[in-house]
C-alpha cells in the first residue's frame, strides 16, 4: 500500500458514500516510524500526521517542521496531565480528551497561553474497562462541560473494541456527535476506514498501511 493508494479509496469511499470530495481529512500515523519513511511521505507533499506520545513527537516535528515549513501534528494517544503543555505547545489537535481532570487542565492552560489545540473527545463506545475514554451515556454531560470551559470541542474520537463490528461503534459515535452539534469524527483505521467515512468520519487515521509495519524493536 503507498500514500496514493490510501488517498485513493479514501476518494472513492467518499464518492460512494455521498461525501463532499475532500471532506475526509487523512492522519498518517507516524508513530515509532523511522524517520526516512517519514520524510518519504512529507516529501511526497502530505502535511498532516498523528503521534501516540508528547516525548516521541517532541524529538521528530520541530526539525521536520524546520525543513518542510507548516505540518499538522495531531496527537491521538493517551495525555497525562504533566505533559499537558508540552502537548498543547507542540500539536494542532488532541484527540484523547478523556477525563475532567484532563479537561480543567486544558482549559487552565488555555486561559495561561492564550490558545489551545482543537480538541476531539474520546468516547469509550465499547465501554471496554482497559481502554480510556467518556462512556457513551456520560458523552453529553462531559461535552457540555468542556464547553463551560471554554475548550474548543471539535469533535468524538473512538477506537471501537478489535472483535467486534466496528461500523455500529462508528455510527454510535456519530449519533452522540449530531446530537451536540459537533462535526468531527475521527474514526477509521487502516482496517477500516471506508467503514467509517460511510458512517461519517471527518478524520481517518491511517498508519501501517502508508509507512509499513512498525517495528517496535
Amino acid at each position: 500500500m503507498s500514500l496514493s493508494e490510501i488517498k485513493d479509496r479514501i476518494e472513492r469511499a467518499e464518492a460512494a458514500h455521498g461525501r463532499v470530495s475532500g471532506s475526509v481529512h487523512l492522519i498518517a500515523i507516524s508513530k515509532v516510524q523511522p524517520e526516512e519513511r517519514v520524510r518519504a511521505v512529507l516529501e511526497e507533499g502530505h502535511r498532516v500526521f498523528g503521534e501516540n506520545k508528547v516525548q516521541e513527537a517532541q524529538g521528530k516535528w520541530p526539525g521536520f517542521r524546520e525543513d518542510f515549513g507548516p505540518v499538522e501534528v495531531h496527537l491521538v494517544g493517551p495525555l497525562q496531565t504533566n505533559k499537558a503543555r508540552a502537548a498543547m505547545e507542540l500539536f494542532d489537535a488532541i484527540h484523547t480528551l478523556d477525563r475532567p481532570k484532563l479537561a480543567g487542565t486544558l482549559a487552565r492552560l488555555a486561559q495561561e497561553m492564550g490558545r489551545c489545540p482543537d480538541l476531539f473527545v474520546q468516547v469509550n463506545t465499547g465501554e471496554e474497562d482497559q481502554k480510556s475514554g467518556i462512556r457513551p451515556a456520560e458523552a453529553d454531560d462531559f461535552i457540555a462541560e468542556a464547553r463551560k470551559l471554554d475548550l474548543p470541542i471539535k469533535g468524538l474520537m473512538c477506537i471501537p473494541p478489535v472483535d467486534e463490528e466496528a461500523a455500529l461503534h462508528f455510527a454510535l459515535l456519530a449519533k452522540i456527535a449530531e446530537r451536540n452539534g459537533l462535526e468531527g469524527l475521527s474514526m477509521g483505521m487502516s482496517g477500516d476506514f471506508e467503514r467509517a467515512i460511510a458512517q461519517g468520519a471527518s478524520h481517518v487515521r491511517v498508519g501501517s498501511a502508508i509507512f509499513g509495519e512498525r517495528d517496535y524493536g
